[in-house]
């Protein structure tokens, strides 16, 4: 009797674990075919939305987009190598045999993430930014050009705390934009810019000073890498003098055009600091070790004229011509192909990149320690003295 019982369980317990494997293995097939019919959607979804691009993607991203489409329609590619000669079939032969054995649905993700996000960065792409959007800065985009304008012309353009962030934010705006082929940086009224709004070191409690050096350090850091790291062309429009890290930083940019009344200056013996924006490693080789002295040890400032000659500017204009003469010809350049303007830039300044990010944070840790420093402190103090 127990043992026919015990048999009996037995059959019955074979035939749930059967029902419930079945059942498991339904839903799991089920939840399968969903999720695959609903990637397959997804797919020919992001195909549709491939051709609602405004923007062309450039090269580089049509060669991925061919090639996850291939793999994720056909598979790893086994087809035979295009000849030399064909360029356009040798790109995308060797685009696609890059993914080497990866899955189809691997790649129909991959295709379906990168479509997704060039729409989602066209249809999010700004428009031309209106005066207002920053509040130290006119920010404008036409035709390929974004032209970045500070704005503080009762201050000579000097240098807030906010400006630096808003600086630093537009040209990594820029940078990213793909309707931005060049980008240009002037100034508002008489000056270009005056450097720092000396009022950014005023009413610090001494015992703040250490934490207020270090945070103005990361704050500087930040400024400078966002030119160092610009891949696009970058062109400085002096609309009038220029001092301080205004000029400091014209070693970073890839043209500089003058008006004939600018004036080059960086002061900062004489106000107890050190050189910046890289202009110990750039200006020695721009201008010679000596001149570079001159102007970085000894605050010898110099004419528009001088700066051309010693080759920190590029073309110096007549101050009546200089706004139509300039904007007409850097308009010109932001109609040109900006994928060739890309490369050639990266591979000029590329070499150098971590030697200027290095020079960058050298220079910054040598300031937190000026700014403490007395003689900074005591020059400070006698600028704001009564005259």
């Amino acid at each position: 009797m127990a043992a026919a019982l015990k048999c009996s369980l037995k059959r019955i317990m074979i035939r749930q674990s059967s029902t419930f494997s079945t059942r498991y293995l339904t839903r799991s097939l089920h939840s399968t075919t969903q999720r695959f019919t609903s990637q397959a959607t997804k797919f020919d979804e992001a195909k549709d939305r491939l051709s609602k691009l405004s923007e062309d993607p450039g090269n580089d991203v049509k060669l991925k987009i061919y090639a996850l489409f291939k793999q994720a329609t056909v598979g790893q590619n086994s087809t035979k190598k295009p000849g030399m000669m064909d360029f356009v079939g040798k790109a995308k032969w060797d685009a696609w045999n890059s993914l080497g054995s990866m899955s189809q649905e691997d790649a129909q993700l991959q295709y379906i993430e990168l479509i997704n996000s060039l729409v989602s960065a066209d249809e999010g792409s700004a428009p031309s930014a209106a005066p207002g959007e920053y509040k130290t800065l006119i920010v404008t985009k036409e035709e390929g050009l974004c032209k970045i304008q500070l704005n503080r012309p009762a201050k000579k353009n000097a240098i807030t705390v906010e400006m630096y962030n808003e600086w630093a934010a537009a040209l990594i705006e820029a940078d990213k934009d793909p309707k931005v082929v060049v980008t240009a940086v002037t100034g508002s009224g008489d000056y270009y810019c005056s450097g720092n709004d000396l009022n950014n070191f005023m009413g610090i409690d001494p015992k703040d000073m250490a934490k207020m050096a270090d945070q103005s350090a990361i704050l500087l850091q930040n400024f400078i890498e966002a030119f160092i790291n610009f891949s696009k062309p970058l062109i400085c429009v002096v609309n009038g003098p220029a001092v301080g890290v205004a000029v400091t930083t014209m070693g970073l940019f890839d043209l500089v055009y003058s008006t004939d009344r600018a004036t080059f200056n960086t002061p900062f013996s004489s106000l107890g600091q050190s050189p910046e924006g890289c202009s110990s490693y750039t200006f020695p080789k721009i201008l010679g070790p000596m001149k570079a002295s001159e102007m970085l040890l000894f605050n010898k400032k110099i004419s528009a004229q001088e700066a051309c000659t010693l080759g920190l500017v590029t073309e110096v204009f007549p101050d009546q011509s200089f706004e139509e003469e300039v904007w007409k010809r850097v308009k010109a350049y932001s109609a040109l192909p900006k994928g060739s303007l890309r490369y050639s830039k990266m591979l000029i300044r590329e070499t150098e990149k971590d030697t200027l990010l290095a020079v960058n944070k050298a220079e910054c840790n040598r300031l937190v320690e000026r700014w403490q420093s007395d003689e900074c402190v005591k020059a400070i103090m006698s600028f704001f003295a009564p005259k």
